[in-house]
């Protein structure tokens, strides 16, 4: 079964399971999050469009720069019910397969990505151009 971090390590410390695989190094970059608008709120509001995407790039930057333990320590309050341990092991996995986004942008690679996963899955019922859907003008402006 696919699991997430922290549950997967979870499971692996209580002894109900292990990790085999990865399904983020298997499948390649995958946009698991992604902040969507309509181009007329990102209009009608850039510049807060602007600073989202800056808070987000930061946030990235500070993860990759960072140590496991440093970032699980951070994010301790949102994992109430899970170990220390546990939050710090997940982190480093996840820094240690790549799956941390490093950048704001949702590249043509990622895209197509996840349009593979949908399709293989029997969930997308027509595949759509990148260029149609994705806007990196204010993510590439922030990483500059």
């Amino acid at each position: 079964m696919q699991l997430f971090e922290p549950q997967a390590s979870m499971f692996e410390k209580e002894g109900r399971g292990f990790v085999v695989a990865s399904f983020g190094m298997e499948s390649g970059h995958v946009p698991y999050t992604t902040f969507m608008s309509k181009e007329s709120y990102i209009t009608e509001h850039k510049d807060l469009v602007e600073k989202f995407t800056r808070a987000i790039y930061k946030a990235q930057v500070w993860v990759n720069e960072h140590s496991a333990a440093e970032t699980a320590k951070l994010i301790e309050k949102y994992f109430a019910d899970t170990d220390m341990e546990i939050i710090e092991s997940s982190v480093d996995r996840y820094k240690t397969q790549g799956s941390f986004a490093l950048n704001p942008i949702l590249d043509e690679e990622e895209w197509n990505n996840l349009q593979n996963i949908m399709d293989e899955a029997g969930e997308l019922p027509k595949r759509i151009e990148h260029t149609k859907l994705v806007n990196t003008e204010i993510a590439e402006k922030v990483i500059k």
